[in-house]
Parts: structure tokens; C-alpha cells; sequence
């Protein structure tokens, strides 16, 4: 299937990648734009949002690529002007910008907790406020928030921060869903479960002794279906839900998780 979302003006946050490899926001940028969107791809690495840039143009795709922090009020304002200068319009936006953080309450410290809180919660609250307006203007639109299943589960070791941040963004978006219905606008999260990404490579093997080897060959025994999911999984899940198949669901936590979050231990 083409064109899913053909024409559709596609804001991407986080659409770069930390390192080599298919992060989840530069799988769904890029997918995106193979079905037919418009993209605008924001990251705080502007060197990374421009590689995500480069393979779209390179597949015959539109792309702008963007840097902002999207904790900062100021420069998501100035990233969604931009965007609607560029494109007039926002149909989608898709919100993957978080950090993990590996601790318990005795561990994490009070900065942790605030930075994360930052990074993780406020970015979408600030994109979803400063996005919706236009949305309401031109009649609908759709919002994809990347939350985790450890917003639902424990996920095998301490980390009380990133779980209750993901928990923050799940309940954010059921209210705005509920909110924003009648104004044609559909929220919904994707809960990723053990992805493998050079995120995870960059920011959790210190949960495993720092042997990244030990980590994946661990986290693919967790899963009921023996392997860690990958970045185009989060995407074509985030697909189905912007394209028109889902335009009956708003609300949704939508698992992406090979059955892991099924399991008792």
C-alpha cells in the first residue's frame, strides 16, 4: 500500500538518530515520506535531522530539516511558525523525543528527575499546544505521542522517572484526545517495548555492566517472541494510526511489544 498519507504535512520532533543505524523518529520520518508526506524533521542535532533530510530528498521525498530543543517553549513557537511558513499546514504531528533514565527512588536525584521530566513530558505538552491551534483552524488532524510499556509495566530494573513520565504522557493523551474529538482531531500513543536502537545502545548498556553485546543477547531473551522489535515496527504502528484505517480510533495505547507486556515475569 502508497500514499497513505499523501500531501499530509508530517512534523517529526526526535527525527534524527543518536548513532548509526534506524532510531524510531528517523524510521517514521522516512516512512512518512515514502507515503507520500511532507516532513518536517526536527532535532536538537541538527547534523542528525539533516541525515533523516537527505535519505527523503534522496528517495524523491520533501523534507525540511529543523533544529530545536523541544523543551523550550520559545523555540517549538518558532519551530511550528516555521513549519507553517513552509508548508501552510500541520496534518501530523508525531512527538518521539524522550530520554531514558536508569535508577530508583533513592538513585535518581532531584535534577535527574526535573530534566526528564522536561525533555520527556513538557516536549509534548509544549508541541501539542503549540500544534493544535492550526489543527482546530484547518479542521482535523492527528497526533502520534511515543510513550513506553514501562508507562504499564515494570520492565526488569529500576527506572522510576522515565516509567512515571511515560505514564504522564499516556493520560496527557487521552485528555487532549477526549478534548479535541469534535474538532476533528484524533491522539494516540504507541508503547514501544524492547526496541533495538542506537538509542538504547547509547543511553542503557550501563544497565548491563556496559557490555552492549550482554544487553542485546538479554533483552532479546525477555521477549516471548525471542528478539527485540526495531525502529520500522514503532513506525508502521505510528502509520497505521495518522492514516486514515484508524480514523475511528482516538485515545489508544497501542502495544508494540512482541507479547512481552503479556507475560507474568
Amino acid at each position: 500500500m502508497a500514499n497513505r498519507v499523501k500531501d499530509k504535512v508530517t512534523l517529526v520532533t526526535g527525527a534524527g538518530s543518536v548513532g548509526p543505524g534506524w532510531g524510531n523518529g528517523k524510521a517514521a520520518a522516512v516512512l512518512y515520506a515514502r507515503e507520500g508526506a511532507r516532513v518536517f524533521a526536527v532535532d536538537l542535532n541538527l547534523d542528525a535531522a539533516e541525515e533523516t533530510q537527505t535519505i527523503i530528498s534522496g528517495e524523491g521525498g520533501k523534507c525540511i530539516a529543523f533544529r530545536a530543543d523541544v523543551s523550550s517553549a520559545d523555540q517549538v513557537t518558532s519551530m511550528v511558525k516555521e513549519c507553517l511558513r513552509v508548508y501552510g499546514r500541520i496534518d501530523i504531528l508525531h512527538n518521539n523525543v524522550g530520554v531514558p533514565n536508569i535508577g530508583g527512588l533513592a538513585e535518581v536525584t532531584e535534577q535527574e528527575w526535573d530534566q526528564l521530566f522536561a525533555i520527556n513530558v513538557k516536549s509534548v505538552y509544549l508541541t501539542c499546544r503549540s500544534c493544535i491551534p492550526s489543527m482546530v483552524r484547518q479542521g482535523g488532524g492527528v497526533i502520534v505521542n511515543i510513550s513506553s510499556i514501562a508507562s504499564i509495566r515494570y520492565v526488569g530494573f529500576p527506572c522510576v522517572s522515565y516509567a512515571t513520565c511515560k505514564a504522564a504522557i499516556n493520560q496527557f493523551t487521552q485528555n487532549i484526545a477526549i478534548q479535541y474529538a469534535d474538532k476533528g482531531i484524533r491522539a494516540n500513543c504507541v508503547l514501544p517495548g524492547l526496541i533495538h536502537t542506537p538509542h538504547i545502545e547509547h543511553f542503557l548498556a550501563s544497565a548491563y555492566g556496559g557490555d552492549v553485546d550482554r544487553m542485546i543477547k538479554k533483552r532479546h531473551a525477555l521477549v516471548p517472541m525471542q528478539r527485540m522489535g526495531d525502529a520500522w515496527d514503532v513506525a508502521h504502528a505510528s502509520l497505521f494510526l495518522v492514516s486514515n484505517e484508524a480514523k475511528y480510533i482516538t485515545g489508544v495505547q497501542l502495544l508494540v511489544d512482541g507479547g512481552i507486556s503479556c507475560k507474568i515475569s
